[in-house]
């Protein structure tokens, strides 16, 4: 199916009152019927802007023996959240068992959560499950940065013929170490939109920063991007959840997170913000993203070098850079890039990276009371030492 043939619904036109922005709130799990009803009172006594709660029924943990959810009989709770709020009810289904208890209990919405996204066997059989249905389904990124697989899942679920489809941007599993529990990774979404331009796109800062410290910045700067709206975890008691207690607020501190935000127009007044200032503020960001993984880089080619030192292996490695060289070419001329930016780049990156094992190595010596001056760093005889 070509993506062009695709045009996903707007939330104007899913036939259930949505309005952009959209807030998802509520807990990681649904614990007990106390629990889902008590944050779910709690948060529309507190904010007329969440118009759907969200509860996972199903949990799929990393390893068995944890909580993964009440099952089914939570399923009346939510149908009981909707009765005394109003609120509109969505849960995480994996399997087309899951699928047909939402459906059978009259939840609203689903989402695809991201271990399933990545499995195409699972997302194909879920949406056979939903063909000839057309309720609403969210599709959250797979775990690893890996934009054809998210955009195969969406494909599926429009292949079913499902039309009120829309994504979850919730941040990606990487092995740097940055701030995030999930790196955001802003260009990977930007880049699914530009596949399908229409789609809604709602920000997950709850899983994107995995404390409540870092949920502002990361909810605006979605906002600035213009998603169509947000999902945050909220919990009556976030110290007692049996899920993701780090990641969740409480209703009143989700009301004030909401107030505090700047609420973007989806299109925006020429005098307010221009098509150019939009292009230039989503550089900015992809730039601030390409820096912090940049000096990520250079903390793992510091390690390196004082492993090198440590076992007095030389630093000279000029098959490594070879290998490198011809794999950077390689993955830039998929991305348009040309060869001689790819050149410059590669060799800026190794310049940094010689200064700056050169500077643990000498560091290292000074303080063994050896004074070395090793200029630049450079070989002699011309080579490229190791890059990594």
């Amino acid at each position: 199916m070509s993506p062009s043939a695709i045009h996903p619904l707007p939330f104007s036109q899913w036939g259930l009152g949505l309005e952009r922005p959209l807030v998802i709130a509520g807990p990681c799990s649904a614990e007990s019927r106390e629990q889902v009803l008590e944050t779910a009172l709690g948060i529309k006594q507190r904010t007329s802007q969440v118009q759907v709660f969200r509860a996972g029924v199903w949990k799929p943990r990393t390893r068995p023996g944890g909580f993964e959810g009440i099952g089914g009989p939570a399923l009346a709770w939510l149908k009981e959240v909707k009765e005394r709020t109003g609120l509109l009810t969505i849960t995480e289904v994996a399997t087309p068992a899951h699928v047909e208890a939402c459906l059978k209990a009259g939840v609203d919405m689903l989402w695809i959560g991201a271990r399933t996204t990545p499995n195409p066997f699972s997302v194909q059989a879920i949406a056979d499950a939903l063909r000839g249905t057309d309720i609403p389904v969210f599709v959250k990124n797979p775990v690893n940065p890996d934009l054809p697989l998210w955009v195969g899942a969406l494909e599926r679920l429009f292949d079913a013929g499902l039309k009120r489809v829309a994504a979850i941007h919730r941040g990606f599993h990487w092995f740097e170490r940055t701030p995030y529990r999930n790196s955001p990774m802003w260009e990977i979404p930007v880049r699914l939109k530009a596949t399908f331009p229409q789609l809604e796109m709602i920000g997950d800062p709850s899983h994107i920063a995995g404390n409540p410290g870092l949920l502002a910045p990361v909810a605006q700067q979605a906002l600035d991007l213009n998603y169509s709206g947000l999902m945050i975890e909220t919990h009556r008691l976030p110290s007692e959840a049996r899920s993701d207690a780090r990641q969740q607020i409480r209703p009143d501190t989700l009301a004030e997170l909401l107030g505090s935000l700047e609420w973007r127009r989806a299109s925006a007044e020429p005098a307010l913000r221009d098509e150019l200032q939009e292009h230039r503020d989503l550089i900015d960001r992809l730039d601030e993203e390409i820096l912090q993984k940049l000096g990520a880089r250079m903390e793992i080619s510091e390690r390196i070098g004082l492993f090198k030192q440590a076992h007095n292996i030389a630093i000279l490695q000029p098959e490594r850079w070879r290998q490198i060289m011809k794999a950077a070419h390689a993955f830039g001329k998929e991305q348009g890039l040309s060869a001689n930016f790819i050149q410059a780049l590669m060799d800026a990156i190794h310049d940094e990276s010689i200064r700056r094992q050169t500077e643990v190595w000498e560091q290292e010596r000074q303080a063994a009371g050896v004074q070395v001056s090793h200029g630049n760093g450079a070989d002699p005889s011309g080579n490229k030492p190791d890059l990594a």
